[in-house]
């Protein structure tokens, strides 16, 4: 009995590309694709751009760490030898245990005053329909878009006519002024995703505004009010300007401290000023950490392109 007809395997292309009939979205064979993008001229070019910005990124960042730990490093590729002592000098020069207690005092009394206010804002500017709307949205995104110099001298005025300048409550009082819209048009979004049958389900069951708001409504909430709060604590910490301009003596928080410590009087070895900026930088790259826990910018990128294509 003769063997059936066997089937041979279809053979690759010449120089092994991949097996035939796999192509690529475009129409090309599986591989050719892959090399022409790779010898892409500007592929190379881009690639090499990323690199230089890194590179150089890291030198910077790197050269005030090592010398944050240097003795002595002038003209050599690396410093003639390794200490902690001017960390020490920089914690008890620049006091920076009472600068790190000011500046998380400021942070978490920001956050939370800004939640408390901007939270049932924007509940009312999700909610409600009202005479003047849109001016009302339009002053809550004035102070995040201009430049808080260019309203901080103003209120900076205002703050020191009324004795509340050079104090940790005028320091508050400062950034609360961007802080809050920030938490308004953070917050407007979630709240408007909410289907408002839930509430009106609730009301349905006899429940209070207050206890739909605290018991419906706040625990969907949650992610969003902990981003918006993550997003302050990192705006304040950072916050420069206003806090320049109203703080005092024992209401520096640590951005300012770090700005007087290398511009103000007296000659201070620049080892120590470093410390005090590697300090800061870990800070706020803790903070940008805990950020990213709770938002994803590409989320956020994805929600607003998706808002787009529904309108």
């Amino acid at each position: 009995m003769s063997a059936g007809p066997t089937i041979a395997p279809a053979a690759g292309p010449p120089g092994g590309a991949g097996p035939v009939g796999v192509t690529d979205p475009v129409g090309r064979p599986d591989g050719v694709g892959r090399r022409r993008l790779i010898l892409r001229p500007s592929t190379w070019v881009t690639w090499a751009v990323v690199a230089f910005f890194f590179i150089n990124l890291l030198g910077v960042v790197g050269s005030v760490v090592v010398n944050s730990f240097s003795t002595h490093w002038f003209g050599t590729w690396w410093p003639a030898g390794l200490t902690t002592q001017y960390w020490a000098e920089a914690w008890h020069e620049f006091d920076l245990t009472h600068v790190l207690i000011v500046t998380l005092e400021v942070s978490l009394a920001v956050v939370v005053i800004a939640a408390l206010v901007g939270v049932p804002a924007a509940y009312v500017l999700a909610r409600r329909q009202f005479p003047l709307k849109r001016l009302v949205m339009l002053l809550f995104l004035l102070p995040v878009m201009v430049p808080p110099i260019a309203y901080g001298i103003p209120l900076a005025t205002v703050l020191y006519k009324y004795d509340l300048a050079n104090s940790l409550t005028g320091v508050i009082l400062a950034n609360l002024v961007p802080s809050v819209p920030f938490v308004v048009l953070t917050m407007t979004p979630f709240i408007e995703q909410i289907d408002p049958k839930i509430e009106a389900a609730a009301r349905m069951c006899g429940a209070t505004t207050r206890a739909v708001f605290l018991r419906v409504l706040l625990p969907l909430l949650v992610p969003g009010v902990l981003a918006a709060a993550v997003l302050v604590l990192v705006r304040t910490v950072g916050m420069f300007e206003l806090t320049y301009l109203t703080a005092g003596t024992d209401s520096q928080t640590l951005v300012v401290a770090l700005y007087n410590a290398y511009y103000g009087a007296g000659i201070r070895a620049p080892q120590s000023t470093d410390a005090m900026a590697v300090l800061y930088m870990l800070t706020m790259l803790v903070l940008l950490v805990v950020a990213l826990r709770f938002v994803n910018p590409t989320q956020l990128v994805t929600r607003v392109a998706d808002e787009r294509r529904g309108d």
